[in-house]
Parts: structure tokens; sequence; C-alpha cells
């Protein structure tokens, strides 16, 4: 009998700050494939990385991390040998260098880049213009040759990729990791007043200054959980400076998140107005369903056709609807009851398992 397909997880990534690759290796290994893992941490965030495209000064010390990560990741693979050398190379989040990496190491083996984020795309989301833009342009380009499956998360960023390259790509939903669906508690009645909790990164993206003067709009009508730091901070803290009945946490470790998550009666998702938060369905959608939250975000065509009736859609960046919308949640307990129901219905097509499905098929027809 023909051993299953051995993948390996490779790169500089950290799958507790960024899932993703969990979910994919884990729905990988659910599918019948044998995973292993070839992955030396970079200690760099995204923000941490445009911050270092704002201040060219700061570069040499990404170069510096990455040479002592790749030397470690290169020790390693070349000790992949016989029956131990992986079939398909998959290359996790934010690999866009480690990418270039893999194909060097792996020349004859099938190589999967999760392109979850086209560089140049959220450095423009975060300010980032002129010749870096382009720059980082030609590293995405870069990094989607060096690939012979890319995996990106919706329709929307599949039509980023170049025409020459369409024909590599497979959209695999961004999904939800084990611990999120094992954090809910199902049947928990709604809360004696309606609980909601946003969390990210504070990126225009993410539209917290929206969910902010939402929050301050309400004056204290539901209890918020606001957690996380970052680019709209500021923004963030004047909007709710004197808000009763909200609780900042600049910081929640990830292992603990779903837990926080799913003690709130709603989850809200993103709201930006920009490019890239028109094109996204984001983390925390599929997480605080997961969780059996109910999931208040924005109206896009993305979040409209993978959420369906599992989430309830705004208009981006519209403070008042959005306002609205949690005050009528406030006033009507049996609706959330419904809405976490359904939420929880959703999350059924977001497991690992599920999500991977049509990335199962393509690499069965890589490998025949």
């Amino acid at each position: 009998m023909t051993p299953p397909p051995r993948v390996l997880g490779f790169g500089t990534y950290e799958a507790d700050r960024h899932p993703r690759v969990r979910v994919l290796l884990d729905g990988l290994a659910a599918r019948g494939y044998r995973v292993a893992e070839c992955d030396v941490p970079l200690g760099l965030t995204t923000a941490d990385r445009v911050a270092m495209l704002r201040r060219p000064w700061r570069l040499p010390l990404l170069g510096l991390r990455l040479a002592r990560a790749w030397a470690a990741l290169t020790a390693r693979a070349v000790r992949l040998r016989g029956d131990r050398r992986p079939d398909v190379v998959l290359v996790g989040y934010l690999g866009h260098f480690d990418v270039l990496l893999a194909r060097a190491l792996f020349p004859r083996t099938t190589v999967v880049l999760d392109h979850l984020v086209f560089a140049a795309d959220t450095a423009a989301d975060r300010g980032v213009r002129g010749v870096r833009g382009r720059l980082l342009g030609a590293l995405d380009r870069a990094a989607l040759r060096s690939a012979d499956v890319v995996v990106v998360d919706t329709d929307e960023h599949a039509a980023l990729v170049p025409d020459a390259l369409r024909a590599r790509v497979v959209v695999v939903p961004v999904g939800a990791s084990g611990e999120w669906f094992a954090a809910a508690e199902p049947g928990r009645p709604a809360s004696p007043r309606l609980s909601v909790v946003f969390f990210g990164l504070m990126t225009p993206l993410q539209g917290a200054p929206v969910v902010a003067r939402a929050l301050r709009e309400l004056g204290g009508a539901v209890d918020a959980t606001v957690v996380g730091d970052g680019q709209d901070s500021a923004a963030v803290a004047e909007a709710l400076a004197g808000v009763p009945r909200v609780r900042r946490l600049p910081w929640v470790e990830p292992a603990e998140l779903p837990t926080l998550v799913a003690a709130h009666d709603v989850c809200l998702g993103v709201f930006g107005t920009g490019p890239k938060a028109l094109r996204v369905v984001p983390n925390k959608a599929f997480q605080g369903a997961a969780a059996g939250c109910a999931v208040v975000t924005s109206d896009t065509p993305p979040q409209r056709r993978v959420l369906g009736d599992g989430a309830v859609l705004v208009p981006p960046g519209d403070a008042a609807a959005l306002a609205e919308t949690l005050r009528g949640l406030a006033a009507d307990p049996a609706r959330v009851a419904d809405l976490r129901v359904a939420a929880v219905r959703a999350a059924e097509q977001f497991t690992a398992q599920a999500v991977t499905r049509a990335l199962d098929v393509r690499l069965r027809e890589a490998l025949a």
C-alpha cells in the first residue's frame, strides 16, 4: 500500500500569533496526510515588519534575524532525506522570503505558499507608498513565482495574483483552529446585558475607530471588551474616553483568547473601508462563530458570500449603523440566541478539515 503523502510545514511562521498555518496543517492531517514541521519563528509581527518599511534603518535587524532563522532551517532541511523527505512543502503565513528558501532547498518538491497577505497590499493599507510599495509588489511577484500552489483566502485576493500565475491559485477560507471550537459553550444563556467583544491589531482594515465610535454612541448600553493595540490605538482611546462599561485590554495571550471571546454574546468583525478591508473575511469572523458567538461584521461581497445567514452585516465604516444594530440586539435576547445558533451551524463549514477540501484535491492532482 502506498503511504500517505508527507507534508512539511516550513518557514519562520508563528502559529500562536497567526493560526492560519495551524488550520492548514491540521486540516491536511485530518485528510490523511503525514504532517511534520520545520519552523524557526522569526519573532517579528506583521506590525514590526511594516514598521521597518517605514524606518529603513531598522531593516538590518530583519536581515540578521532572517539569516539566523534560515541557517537553522537549512540545517534541519538537509536532514530530511529518504523516507523523511516531504512530498509537499507548505510555507506558512508571511512566507514571502521563506518560499524563496524552500524553492532552493526542495527544487523538485511541490511547494505551497500560503499567500494570505500580499505585502504591497498590506503596506498600502498601513500607509506605505512609493518606492517601498513597488519593492513590496516585486517581492509578492517573486514569492508567487516560487510556488507551485498558491493558497489565498478569498476570490477577491485571488484576483490580485498576476494572470500568468492564476492557475496556481487555490482559495481556502481562513477557518478556525480547534481551540476555538473547544471554547464554545453550547446552550449558554445570554448575558443579562448584551456583551460584545472586539479584538485585533488596530490596523485600518480592522476599523477599530468605527467600533469605538459605535460604543461611544451606545453610551454603556452594552458591556464591551476591546482587545488589541496598534496603528489606530490613539483614535480608539480618544473615542472611548469616559465611555462606561467598556473594558480595554492591550493584549491577551493567544491561548487565552478563545475562552475570553466565548464568554461574550457578540463577536465583532472588521469595519474598515479601504480596498483590503473589502477583500477579506477576517479571522475573528470564523473564530467568533466557532466560539459560539453571534457575529456582527461589515457587509462586503466576500463576507456576505462566505458567512451568509451566519452573521449580521452592517455597512463598512458606519458607526451609527453598528450602534443601532447592537442596540437592537441588546433589546432582543431571543434574536441573539438564534444568531448564536446560526453562527455555530455556519462554523461547521469553517473547521480545518472542511476548509482544506480544495487544497487536498489540488495536492492529490499534483502528486498523482
